[in-house]
């Protein structure tokens, strides 16, 4: 919006130009958001509290989180709200590229709207049936993969980049006339909605992460979409993509200005509706930046948590026996005494660390 305003305002004044730079609009994305954040966030809460729209706490599992029962849930719309404003203020909005993680966004959020609500209307932890849920991901995921698929311009758009491996490049294009980019595709958003999703247990443990794998996506659409700096690093060119930068900034921002209210002790939590939704968002930004394989790094946490209750129940359903104490592992570590901020916090550790080896992948190649 301010992109076209600038544009026109630029023939009266050519200080306006500065506008088109990607960096300082992704800077001023991520700022507005925070501030919306920020701003938003007690009045929101207020409201959440004022309808008792409280967290409901499963009876199974910490003892500990039962101090937890009440606290407002469904805060991950503020989030959602902070993302869509700020990258609709700030971005390129002629760009398909914007429209389309938007969109993925907003549609998971949906998802994850209707499961809270689910949950709070029938007082119970479990939300809508879990057939349901994996039915409507499937539905968008399987219809943004494609999308994409379908207006990919180069060849490079629907490649495979395998990370540190400079030659190795699978043309997923070209297997099953696109089936194999589209199968991928739909895996990565809906594998990293629910991944993001079951990572959230603890005040601020799934925020946090996906901020620095937002971030670091941030840096790779900037450089993915700018031919010169593309050339240089070897890796893919993708024109247009650099627009998401704007719209990674907004998530780092509106992340940044959750987490305020959500750490610990949390004043609200995201509920499925910020989860489903920034883990979508990360999946299909991911598939924009040809950069699958290098979220399966940075999002190292997300991917033990989700590994963690696969082997749970395939454990107990083949021999009876449970692997951990509790599933997702972050629940394990509390039932073997570490305080929940422990927990947290080396998680995050561990994503940083992680997210470095992610960005070496541009140069170590």
């Amino acid at each position: 919006m301010f992109l076209t305003l600038a544009e026109y305002l630029q023939q009266y004044e050519n200080g306006f130009a500065v506008f088109q730079y990607i960096t300082l609009r992704a800077i001023l994305g991520t700022i507005t958001a925070l501030v919306l954040s920020l701003v938003i966030g007690p009045y929101m809460i207020r409201k959440l509290s004022s309808y008792k729209i409280g967290q409901q706490v499963r009876d199974d599992g910490p003892q500990s989180h039962l101090s937890k029962a009440g606290t407002p849930t469904m805060g991950g719309a503020l989030i959602l709200v902070s993302i869509a404003v700020s990258t609709l203020l700030w971005s390129d909005l002629s760009s398909d590229k914007v429209w389309v993680v938007l969109g993925v966004t907003l549609s998971f959020g949906l998802i994850g709207g209707i499961d809270d609500y689910q949950k709070l209307v029938y007082g119970n932890s479990r939300g809508i049936s879990a057939k349901a849920k994996y039915f409507w991901q499937t539905v968008f995921g399987l219809f943004a993969a494609y999308f994409i698929f379908a207006n990919a311009k180069t060849p490079v758009e629907t490649t495979l980049i395998v990370p540190f491996m400079k030659d190795l490049l699978i043309p997923l294009g070209d297997i099953l006339m696109g089936s194999a980019f589209v199968f991928l595709g739909y895996l990565v958003i809906v594998g990293s909605s629910n991944a993001v999703n079951l990572t959230d247990g603890l005040d601020g443990l799934a925020i946090m992460p996906t901020v620095m794998v937002a971030g670091a996506l941030g840096v790779f659409a900037y450089l993915t979409g700018h031919s010169t700096f593309a050339n240089y690093l070897g890796i893919p060119y993708v024109s247009g993509v650099g627009e998401l930068t704007i719209f990674c900034g907004a998530l780092v921002g509106a992340g940044l200005g959750f987490l305020w209210f959500n750490t610990y002790p949390a004043m609200v939590f995201m509920g499925d509706v910020g989860a489903l939704a920034l883990g979508a968002a990360l999946g299909v930004v991911a598939i924009y930046v040809r950069q699958e394989l290098v979220l399966l790094i940075m999002g190292g946490v997300f991917v033990m948590e989700t590994v963690s209750v696969i082997l749970q129940v395939g454990s107990f359903k083949l021999t009876g026996k449970r692997i951990f104490k509790m599933a997702p592992i972050h629940h394990h570590f509390e039932l073997k005494g570490w305080p929940e901020p422990r927990v947290i916090v080396r998680f995050w550790i561990i994503t940083v660390v992680l997210v470095l080896i992610g960005l070496a992948s541009l140069k170590v190649r």
